[in-house]
């Protein structure tokens, strides 16, 4: 049974822990979860359902209330799913789609100087996004493994970006050591 990226990421969110859909919005925002995934807040029960509807998660205690929340627990069938799934993402080296590479496949409609502006925002927002990716990383520890590995690959992802977008830009060497600081 093959899971999409999102089906994945909720199964061993639960497998990790045991929780309901609110904790597992709590754990996507905190980790920055949605930076590497499509996982809305609305389609977190969609995805819990459809989870237990494949015999993957279960709910071992009916809420009393209807609006009592239900905590999800993982499956046999739900673990040996997941580890499946998460060999297959690691092992398998698929081509991701990326829009950058669309727009720089378009360069001849841009000016030289389009391109070089659009190269210096895009770097000025990829630094933010790794700062902001430092100070959650920084402000949870200690973290699960799993969680610090998604932490380390998508700072070497960003730096690899960064590092390529500033020799583009061609960065004075001092102000690439300030923004690096």
């Amino acid at each position: 049974m093959e899971l999409t990226p999102a089906e994945l990421t909720v199964l061993g969110l639960v497998i990790e822990r045991p929780q309901h859909g609110y904790d597992l919005q709590q754990v996507i925002e905190q980790r920055g979860i949605r930076q590497w995934t499509d996982i809305g807040f609305s389609s977190i029960y969609y995805l819990l359902t459809k989870l237990e509807q494949r015999g993957l998660l279960h709910v071992p205690e009916a809420p009393l209330a209807p609006k009592s929340r239900r905590v999800y627990h993982p499956t046999a069938e739900g673990r040996r799913v997941a580890a499946r799934n998460a060999l297959a993402f690691i092992a398998e080296a698929r081509p991701t789609p990326h829009p950058l590479l669309v727009g720089v496949a378009n360069l001849s409609m841009l000016t030289a100087q389009q391109y070089e502006q659009a190269l210096r925002t895009r770097l000025a927002q990829l630094e933010a996004r790794i700062a902001a990716v430092q100070a959650a990383q920084q402000t949870q520890a200690p973290l699960p493994r799993a969680a610090r590995e998604v932490f380390s690959y998508s700072l070497s992802l960003m730096d690899a970006e960064r590092q390529w977008l500033v020799a583009r830009v061609q960065v004075p060497r001092d102000e690439q050591d300030r923004r690096q600081d």
